[in-house]
């Protein structure tokens, strides 16, 4: 079972010495936060959350994600690094290539794109991107980073996006897996279609067993039902051993340590949140592992 540590609105100052401890205490990596910038008067509803409010912090630190795993990445040798999710669709494929690809090199190829449609159309509207169809944009844009991550020469000629024969390096030494986010019908068959992988974002027993089975239908009707799969479920509420068990078999594959002010507070300074990480892996961790 796979452990991740999310690490959003976490400041950049305490990253390193978190990234070191979550390797030492046996987490499988690092789940980073997406976004460009927080407006201060927001026009998007939130859609997990029955307010419609996000339940950021005040000041919610957002760095650069693949900045982050290729500098995170010179301080560890084993943890990864996933995005958790990338906004996909408010970025042009081409430079999302270039930026995931060079962390994978930089990294040593422990970088996981994960990516999701996003909510927040303020983001959009300010980068003079469209909103609008976003979803559909996806499933090329996939295609399209998939090519341009071999290093080979390709070109591409979409509905959305076309460019000539070119070559993108450095390239990966290994495929970048690409995660879905999302709970709705189109995610989750983008994520059982198209993706080597999918995350959630909260679930209990019922919800998680429901995503899974529905997944795993999108794999068995595209033919890749017996292709490697990581599925991602974080746990509004601990599931029983039984309930537990049921998951791995319908494909969970590991689950996810929510962000340090839910777990230690959010006035909890980095001795705090250390101690958090070493806990984990001794009463958790260690106890997968046992």
């Amino acid at each position: 079972m796979q452990h991740w540590q999310a690490l959003g609105y976490v400041h950049p100052d305490e990253m390193f010495e978190i990234a070191a401890v979550a390797e030492e205490a046996g987490f499988e990596g690092l789940l980073l936060s997406d976004h460009v910038f927080v407006p201060e008067e927001r026009h998007s509803d939130y859609p997990y959350s029955e307010t419609g409010d996000p339940d950021f912090p005040e000041a919610p630190s957002f760095p650069d994600a693949f900045m982050v795993m290729a500098v995170l990445a010179q301080h560890t040798t084993r943890l990864r690094f996933a995005t958790n999710v990338y906004i996909m669709p408010l970025r042009h494929p081409v430079e999302i290539a270039k930026f995931i690809g060079s962390a994978a090199v930089f990294s040593k190829n422990r970088a996981v794109l994960g990516v999701g449609a996003g909510w927040m159309k303020d983001e959009f509207d300010v980068l003079g991107r469209v909103f609008e169809k976003r979803g559909a944009r996806m499933d090329e844009q996939i295609h399209v980073i998939r090519k341009l991550l071999s290093g080979e020469i390709v070109e591409h000629e979409g509905a959305h996006f076309t460019f000539p024969a070119m070559q993108m390096q450095p390239a990966p030494t290994r495929r970048v897996p690409i995660w879905m986010g999302g709970q709705n019908e189109a995610a989750l068959r983008r994520a059982g279609q198209l993706s080597d992988g999918w995350s959630g974002s909260g679930h209990d027993y019922a919800g998680a067993k429901q995503v899974l089975e529905r997944i795993a239908e999108f794999r068995r009707q595209a033919g890749r039902i017996d292709q490697p799969f990581d599925a991602i479920v974080p746990f509004l509420e601990v599931p029983t051993d039984d309930e537990r068990k049921h998951l791995v078999e319908l494909g969970m594959t590991g689950t996810v340590s929510y962000p340090f002010p839910y777990t230690v507070g959010a006035d909890a300074r980095l001795p705090e949140k250390l101690d958090y990480l070493r806990r984990y892996g001794d009463e958790v961790i260690a106890k997968d592992l046992a």
